[in-house]
């Protein structure tokens, strides 16, 4: 909780920096990374700073949390944290690395902000990071000990044992560990880290979802990216591993995996996003659940549509279960006029009590989240996946 004056200093200044948080963020990291040149070229991802959704995610998280702080004391924002540690831990983030962000966050709020930044409120918003610091970083060592990896050694050497095209642009991975370590435990809807080694000597890290749980391997999709900038670690990846290759992958990790129980449940997804809820519903099927199972699927037409067959597979091998597929495109004549375009959840009967999983594009996201709230589904019930940095975290969704 903060303390009553930084409370006071912290809603008065606020505006201030909550205003200024786009012009500090690209400042801290810019310090960060003269400071620090091998964590941009070995941690963070190059991509996300150079087209500035990093910096963006960063500062809403940072805003919502003082926000959170000052609004609603007594709670604290878990959802956000967990999100945020969750990722952090996926990367080994260790708690000696927090200095280092406050030392040059600091530094660039004092350089935008000038003589607004007196002492008092240097103090006022150094109490709300370290908060919010201890916060994750007490998060982290738990991840880290239920990951058997205490000291957040979380890269494993493995080797591919399989690889396949699911289309064009999507490719699936299938690896084990190259020291006869057991497998890592994993959880319906995690991902991995996946860390290559580029051309210039960059050691870049990404995450991907895994997208199926066979017994002997984890498994997890990657979609080709192009476009400015391309993709570097997913394009690697296509171009240049193979089966036999070595591969260096993070035990799993993420906070939105399918929860046990009899409720009905609800997979919707577009695009690439069907790879975390396509592990979902392989889980269902491969226990047998007995749930009421509604499977949503949006795509640009059938040839993009990763996993289309397994789909259809898996909800047939349930016994109360159905799949919803809408292309924008679609290729067959055949397709149903009425599941073209976008999707459009208010088509669909929805149980009563029915907890959603979703994983798109954010409009996406936000239109399938609104339709599902209009249909009686409690905010509580609806969980969703952000691939890249969470630009949503803190913002009235």
């Amino acid at each position: 909780m903060l303390s009553p004056k930084s409370t006071e200093i912290v809603r008065a200044t606020l505006p201030a920096v909550g205003g200024a948080i786009g012009t500090i963020t690209p400042l801290f990291y810019d310090k960060l990374f003269t400071a620090h040149p091998a964590l941009l070229r070995d941690l963070f991802n190059r991509g996300n700073q150079a087209e500035g959704s990093q910096p963006r995610a960063l500062a809403g998280s940072i805003a919502a949390f003082a926000t959170s702080l000052v609004e609603h004391p007594d709670v604290r924002p878990d959802a956000m944290l967990s999100r945020i540690a969750h990722k952090h831990a996926s990367l080994g983030i260790t708690p000696d690395q927090y200095p280092i962000v406050q030392q040059h966050l600091f530094a660039a709020i004092a350089e935008v902000l000038g003589d607004a930044v007196t002492t008092e409120v240097a103090a006022a918003w150094d109490e709300v990071y370290w908060l919010m610091a201890n916060a994750l970083i007490a998060l982290e060592a738990r991840l880290y000990e239920q990951a058997g990896t205490p000291d957040a050694d979380v890269f494993v050497p493995c080797h591919v044992v399989a690889r396949r095209a699911e289309t064009p642009e999507v490719a699936t991975f299938l690896v084990r560990p190259s020291d006869d370590r057991p497998l890592p435990a994993a959880r319906p809807g995690q991902y991995v880290s996946v860390q290559v080694t580029l051309p210039d000597g960059a050691r870049q890290i990404r995450q991907y979802s895994l997208s199926g749980h066979p017994d002997n391997a984890l498994q997890f999709s990657v979609k080709r990216v192009t476009g400015d900038p391309a993709g570097e670690v997913s394009n690697h990846l296509h171009d240049h591993v193979a089966v036999g290759d070595a591969l260096t992958v993070s035990v799993p990790f993420g906070d939105v995996t399918l929860a046990d129980g009899d409720s009905p449940v609800l997979l919707a997804s577009a695009g690439i996003g069907c790879t975390p809820l396509i592990g979902m519903l392989s889980h269902l099927a491969a226990t047998g659940a007995t749930r009421r199972v509604l499977a949503v699927h949006a795509d640009r037409s059938e040839s993009t549509h990763a996993f289309r067959a397994d789909l259809h597979q898996l909800v047939a091998k349930l016994p109360d279960a159905t799949a919803h597929v809408w292309y924008e495109h679609p290729e067959a004549a055949a397709h149903p006029a009425d599941r073209t375009g976008r999707a459009d959840l208010t088509t669909l009967d929805i149980p009563t009590g029915t907890v959603a999983y979703l994983c798109g594009p954010l409009p996406f996201l936000k239109t399938a989240r609104a339709q599902l709230l209009t249909a009686g589904v409690a905010p509580a019930d609806i969980h969703y996946e952000v691939f890249g940095p969470d630009l949503w975290l803190g913002a009235d969704a």
